[in-house]
Order: C-alpha cells, then structure tokens, then sequence
C-alpha cells in the first residue's frame, strides 16, 4: 500500500505509469516504453526534458546561494533581476512583483492584496471578485473557490460566498449559445448578464474579474471575438480591475508572448504566472500588481509593521536563476516566434479531425488545442461524465502519447514549445486510432445518441 496522496486522481486508478527519465519532447516509464510529451507534463514544460542550460543554472546557484528568504528586508539578486525582468516583458506598464511557488499560490496573493490595497485606499466595502463558470485558478482553499469546476470544489465545503467569490457565464459559444445565436449575440448576451450582476451587486463592493485569456483545464475554451474588449468596457464603467491568469497562457503558449497579447486584452491590472516561467525546472508563480497599487500600500505596510504576507520560499534564489535563464533562452532561441509558426501546424493538424464521428469541436490557439469527444455530432450531446475521454487518454498513451481529459471528455494538447512539425505528425498519428478505438468501444457499449 502506497503511502502517498495523490493530487487529481481518482484513489482506485493509482500508479498506472511511473515516468523514469525525460529528454526533449519524450519521457520513458520504469518498463522503458517511450511517450510523446503531447501536454508538456502539466502545461508546463515548455523547454522539454533535459536541457543541459537550466541544470547547469540549478547547479551553479546551488553552488553559490542553495537558500536565502526575503522577509524583513533580505533581499538577493536574482530575484530582483528576474522582477526586473519581467517587468520588462509583460504588458502591463511599471509592474511590481511578488514570488511564489505555484499558480495556486499566486491566486492566493492576488487575493490578498486585492484586499489589502482597497482597505489601504479607504474602500474596503470592495472585495467581492467575480470568476466565471468552467474556470481553473488553482486548488488551495481561496484559489479552488474561485475555480468554477465541479472536482475541485464537491465535497471541500469551500468558503465562496465568505470570500465573496461571485460567478458569471463561460465564453464557449459550442456549449453556451442559445438556439441560433450568432457569436456576437451571444458575446452581448453574456457580457450582458455581467453587466446586470454588476448593477445587481454594487458595482462599490466588486474588487476584481479573474479569467484566463484561454483556458486549459476547463476544456481550452476560445471566447469569440470581441468577447474581451467587450468585457473590459463593462469594467473600466465600474471602475473594476481586470485580473488576467496567466499560469498556462503565458509564455509563447498561445501564438504570441502571452494570452493578453493573442486575445487583445489591454493593459491588465493583474498578472499571474507560474508553470512555463520556469519551463517547470523549479517550482515558482509570480503575481504581478500595477506600480500605483504596490505604492499605495506602503504606508499601511509600515504602520502594521510589516506587509504580513509571503512564503519561506518567495523569491528562492535557484528557482529565480532558472526562471531567468528560461526567459533568456526564449529571447534568445526566439522560442516564441518558432512556436506561433508549429502552434499553426498543429492548429491545422488537429483541424483535420473536425469530420470525425466523435469530434463535436476542434478549438485552440498556437500550441495548446483540444478535442472535445460528443455522444451526438450532430446536436452536440456531451457525454455523461469523463469516461469516454478517459478511454481515449488511454488508448492513446498505449499508443506512445501523453494527453489529458479535461473538461468532460475533452482531449487535451499542450506540446513542449520546442516539438518540431515531424513531432506534431506523430503525435497526430498516435491520436487517430486512439480515437478510432474509441468510436468502436463506444459503438459497442452503446454510447453514441
């Protein structure tokens, strides 16, 4: 009997691969069988398995400065440097940082300092934050309650009206028009009924909106055009932060350096990241706050003693030396640029999947794509639960792939951004019969409406 807790796993489906050793796009299990990356571990291995340049930096800070904590004024370099530095890569304007260990984590902050600023500008009454429905923020206590999907939140007993965590509609127009909407009907519809939550709330008490410019978890959901400027409109009226979750999205994930960037939200006043900041060679998140909002607080900082908030390991100096060094190597290997010309590849790849009597949707955006597997192609009836998809995943990783369910039985994509077109083939070739078994299992225990 193991004497582990596993995280997002079903406790009767336990130890099904034990992955050994990894290079480049391809990890090996215990038996030495060989995997296609297709989800970049866990949307984040972005530089794939093994480069030689983040073990060296991992080893060379280790030799220098293995730990130093930043509470009480300690600082060290490389977390300032790497502040520095993504200050100058994001697209916000004078961003302040604060460190963390995961997406999780770096939610949490956000909410906090939420918080904390409007107490220190005298608005205290704003504090409620609005998360939409099929949302992933993370899984820590404040994080899952804004997270809007149903197995991060069943049986937790989470405080989400205590944290005034309000909820609006999804942007997947396959699954939330009504009856012939177009997409811009149905863009108006929704942003619609955020306007009247707003009105309906008091616009006075709502501190912050949370989306991911694209989600992951949730099923790779691709809000129409116009969805976001829309959005923000509706927000800046009410003078209510925009609060981007970058955690899979950023980092050349999408076709362009971030989410922001590909979905056209301009100017956020919240940034988080995580996963791809340090191609997941060292665990650390990021939370990224507007200049005048840090300045703010400082003297209410001062008058309590100190800003109680942070991590024994915000700001560890190796996980800074290999977030910077990934950061460097993407600038410098344009690792973004050669990932919007495969993301393309891969986008017209899974495309070719769009006939197949399975396939409800094909969606995506550069390199992060899904499938979403439907019991109707024609009305697009979902199926019950994810074990369709569940099948699917594990045909495909006999077949060599790694791929995740997500959202139901929605076929997950999220390659290393180094994957070469020939890698997308494979991984294109491996899928195909996965999904073909799939179809006949479903044929045959009558599945299909």
């Amino acid at each position: 009997m193991t004497h582990l807790i596993y995280p997002t796993t079903n406790f009767k489906a336990i130890e099904q691969i034990t992955i050994e050793r990894g290079e480049g796009c391809y990890v090996w299990d215990k038996d030495g069988k060989q995997y296609l990356e297709g989800l970049a571990g866990l949307w984040c291995t972005a530089l794939g398995y093994g480069n030689q340049e983040l073990i060296n930096a991992t080893t060379e800070q280790m030799s220098k400065l293995t730990f130093s904590h930043m509470f009480g004024g300690k600082t060290h370099q490389m977390a300032i440097d790497l502040a520095d530095k993504l200050a100058d890569m994001i697209p916000m304007q004078d961003a302040v940082l604060s460190f963390g260990n995961s997406g999780s984590d770096a939610n949490d902050t956000h909410i906090k300092l939420l918080r904390y600023y409007h107490e220190a500008i005298g608005k205290p009454e704003r504090r409620k934050i609005i998360a939409r429905e099929r949302s992933y923020h993370g899984v820590t206590v404040a994080a899952a309650s804004l997270t809007g999907l149903p197995v991060t939140q069943n049986h937790f007993d989470l405080p989400v009206d205590a944290l005034g965590i309000l909820r609006t509609d999804h942007p997947h127009y396959y699954r939330g028009k009504q009856g012939d909407e177009s997409e811009t009907e149905f863009v108006d519809r929704i942003v619609g009924n955020l306007e009247a939550m707003i009105v309906r709330e008091g616009p006075e008490t709502i501190a912050a909106f949370i989306a991911e410019p694209i989600t992951g978890a949730s099923g790779v959901i691709v809000p129409p055009e116009g969805y976001y400027q829309k959005v923000q409109a509706v927000l800046n009226r009410y003078g209510i932060m925009f609060w981007a979750d970058e955690v899979i999205t950023g980092f050349g994930r999408t076709g362009n350096d971030f989410g922001c960037t590909t979905m056209a939200i301009e100017s956020p006043d919240m940034m988080t990241f995580a996963k791809q900041l340090s191609s997941a060679y060292m665990p650390i998140s990021a939370s990224a706050i507007r200049r005048e909002m840090y300045d703010a607080m400082i003297e209410q900082s001062a008058s309590a003693g100190a800003f109680g908030h942070g991590y024994t390991y915000s700001g560890h100096p190796v996980a800074c030396a290999v977030a910077l060094k990934t950061l460097e190597i993407y600038q410098r290997d344009k690792i973004f640029e050669k990932a919007a010309v495969s993301g393309a590849y891969l986008q017209k790849r899974l495309a070719e999947f769009a006939d197949h009597p399975l396939v409800g949707e094909v969606r995506g955006s550069g390199l992060i794509g899904a499938l979403e597997l439907v019991a109707n192609k024609e009305t697009g009836e979902p199926f019950v639960g994810g074990a369709v998809g569940g099948y699917a995943q594990k045909m495909a990783q006999d077949n060599g792939l790694l791929i995740r369910t997500v959202a139901g039985s929605c076929l997950g994509f999220c390659p290393p951004l180094i994957i070469t077109n020939e890698q997308i083939d494979e991984m294109i070739e491996k899928v195909a019969p996965a999904l073909d078994a799939t179809l006949d299992h479903c044929k045959k225990e009558n599945l299909l409406r």
